[in-house]
């Protein structure tokens, strides 16, 4: 499972030019499934996302997490964060999970936040989005649960 995490000052997500999901200070985090990845992954990637100390503190630092500054979180599916494109110049999507796989995974790593009491906003899974966003600092983060790094 990866996920781009970006820290924003606001975010939407749009389908069919209607809001589906917005937010202020918080996170926008994109999350592409693997066909390896299981609930642990789940859990593990959405705590770490809730832990990652990236917004400031009062000596401007990054030093806090999303729960500690009452941060938002809008989550939109992204399949082409496993884009393979070490052949040609056409992407091959074959690691990103069906979804089978992808969807009742997504959910669960939304309903991790939920269950942790921050508010989270997503996307439609398997929709044409457009997201707009303004992202803060910039701060953008790159997490793969294979790597746990």
């Amino acid at each position: 499972m990866r996920a781009v995490i970006q820290r924003v000052s606001e975010a939407e997500v749009k389908v069919d030019g209607v809001i589906v999901g917005q937010i202020r200070d918080g996170l926008l985090i994109y999350q592409g499934v693997t066909h390896e990845d299981e609930s642990e992954d789940v859990q593990w990637l959405a705590k770490k996302c809730m832990d990652l100390r990236i917004f400031p503190d009062d000596e401007g630092k990054m030093n806090r997490s999303i729960q500690d500054i009452g941060g938002h979180v809008l989550v939109v599916s992204q399949f082409t964060l496993h884009a393979k494109t070490k052949k040609g110049t056409r992407p091959s999507f074959i690691h990103a999970a069906g979804p089978d796989v992808a969807q009742p995974l997504y959910q669960a790593f939304i309903d991790e936040f939920r269950s942790s009491g921050i508010r989270t906003e997503s996307g439609v899974f398997g929709a044409h989005m457009h997201v707009e966003s303004v992202n803060d600092g910039p701060v953008t983060i790159i997490i793969d649960t294979r790597a746990k790094e």
